[in-house]
């Protein structure tokens, strides 16, 4: 299989159970170019993964990071944060 495969739909943001287990998950999120995956808080450490395109991550700390495909960062548990698509992108998200 292929991650690109698991989003059918043309939505701004697809997030797509990857794996499920009771210590963890991880989720494939797709994001199109000019599109925001809404502010929103993990209560959970989580890390994310950019597989292919780029996104911008920031949080209400005042963090930016740009992410090109290889990179990742760790989010911090009950930080806001948001991330926006600069160009059509694939992540992975560990929870």
């Amino acid at each position: 299989m292929n991650i690109k495969e698991l989003h059918t739909q043309e939505k701004p943001v697809s997030a797509i159970s990857l794996f499920k287990s009771e210590l963890g998950n991880a989720t494939a999120i797709k994001i199109l170019q000019g599109e925001k995956l809404k502010e929103h808080i993990t209560r959970t450490p989580a890390l994310l993964i950019c597989m292919e395109g780029e996104v911008i991550f920031e949080n209400e700390k005042g963090k930016k990071e740009t992410l090109m495909p290889g990179d990742y960062i760790n989010i911090e548990p009950m930080v806001k944060h948001w991330v926006e698509g600069t160009v059509e992108s694939q992540l992975i998200l560990i929870k």
